[in-house]
């Protein structure tokens, strides 16, 4: 018989949000420079949401997941003529950030599909 572990439920909220946490350690200062570049509060406070889901003792997995989402959002719903246009004024490769985290959003967004 194969040894085969199984998540309980909150065990895979619990990995997908230190899964998040990790993401943001390496990655927060890119993705908080690309949505500062926009120069729109709203397009910002997606982050802040998710950083203020962390400031939590026990980080609401609900509010995590609420918070990439509304980034990955924010992502897809930019112009490409405004990546453009942020990255010439502020030299930032700012399409190619937003593919990348756009993708590296999508996959953490994954590991919250333990209800599916």
């Amino acid at each position: 018989m194969a040894n085969t572990t199984h998540l309980t439920i909150d065990q895979a909220r619990e990995r997908a949000v230190v899964v998040t946490q990790t993401y943001l350690r390496q990655h927060g200062a890119s993705i908080c420079d690309l949505l500062d570049a926009f120069d729109d509060p709203g397009k910002f406070a997606t982050l802040c949401d998710l950083h203020a889901a962390f400031a939590q003792p026990f980080p609401d997995p609900d509010a995590v997941r609420a918070a990439l989402n509304s980034i990955l959002r924010v992502l897809a719903e930019v112009a490409p003529s405004t990546y453009e246009r942020v990255g010439v004024a502020r030299n930032l490769p700012a399409s190619d950030m937003a593919r990348w985290h756009g993708a590296r959003i999508s996959e953490l967004l994954a590991q919250f599909d333990y209800d599916s």
